[in-house]
């Protein structure tokens, strides 16, 4: 049996920025492990899967798998997925419905001229707000000092709205450019609360990386250790929801542009906004461009 599959760039509208997205289309039958052998295959930090839904209501059940494990939910993922299976749609549709190991999740689709420009998620959970941590073993984490990371808006915490991530904020550009993955304090600290990663951003953003107002980095395990992401999009929305609800006066939409990815020449941007009314977070979203890149076949040694 011949797969489809097709690779985009998430959360760039050039190719070779972004981050990268292989989606198997053809999925049926697969099992979970060989599903987890093909995104080891590809090596990227994110492989989807589109199965028939379960519920003829939904558009697709979508399974997400990083080289090491499968995701109950992830931002870039369900972007390029939906960017894919809306561009290939006969008969177009403003949303599309995604089952998730997390829940239902939503997605916007955006054309001009008949063509899809970007799409939008809306989270599937509401944020959760778990386990604080200490800057002295976050910063160990990222190769950096204490002191370079800034815990007045917000002490590093794992929170979530889907898949837990540490989020943290280090005090300028530079200590975020300087940041490195350190292996031994990842095995100490993490997992903590089902985090197994680290997004640490900066509000310090130089007038040249415009129109991000804040840059973000984020460490993951990955297959031959600990690997950095190109883009984060359900670490980025649920950074967003934290800092929403870390405003006690602001209602309404509150929007963020997010870069994420300089440092690694894979320039993302990525889009929030969080919906608050008396002061509770109603919904929060994140979307972005997305380009095509390749696509083709496989077959799997020994299926027919």
């Amino acid at each position: 049996m011949q797969r489809r599959y097709i690779t985009v760039d998430v959360f760039t509208d050039r190719a070779f920025g972004g981050n990268q997205l292989a989606v198997v289309l053809d999925a049926g039958g697969l099992t979970t492990a060989q599903m987890q052998t093909i995104a080891t295959e590809f090596n990227y930090s994110e492989t989807t899967f589109v199965l028939p839904p379960r519920d003829k209501a939904h558009d697709a059940e979508v399974r997400i798998f990083t080289p090491v494990r499968e995701m109950p939910f992830a931002g870039h993922p369900n972007i390029g997925t939906s960017f894919v299976l809306a561009s290939l749609a006969k008969e177009p549709k403003p949303r599309l419905l995604f089952e998730e190991k997390a829940g239902l999740v939503p997605v916007d689709i955006f054309r001009e001229q008949g063509r899809v420009v970007s799409t939008e998620l809306t989270a599937p959970q509401p944020l959760s707000r778990l386990a604080q941590l200490s800057a002295e073993d976050v910063a160990a984490c990222i190769s950096l000092s204490a002191d370079d990371i800034r815990t007045d808006r917000h002490a590093p915490q794992v929170v979530g709205v889907g898949t837990p991530f540490v989020v943290a904020e280090v005090r300028s550009r530079d200590a975020l450019k300087r940041a490195r993955s350190d292996a031994a304090a990842f095995g100490r600290l993490l997992p903590r609360d089902g985090a197994v990663s680290v997004w640490f951003y900066t509000r310090d953003v130089p007038a040249a990386e415009a129109p991000s107002e804040i840059q973000a980095r984020m460490f993951m395990r990955g297959a031959g250790g600990y690997a950095e992401d190109p883009a984060t999009g359900s670490a980025t929305v649920a950074a967003a929801a934290l800092f929403a609800d870390l405003d006690p006066v602001r209602d309404g939409e509150l929007k963020l542009t997010v870069g994420q990815g300089f440092d690694m020449g894979r320039p993302s941007l990525l889009l929030t906004r969080v919906r608050k009314q008396d002061g509770k977070i109603i919904s929060a979203h994140v979307g972005g461009s997305c380009v095509q890149m390749m696509e083709g076949t496989f077959k799997l040694a020994g299926e027919g």
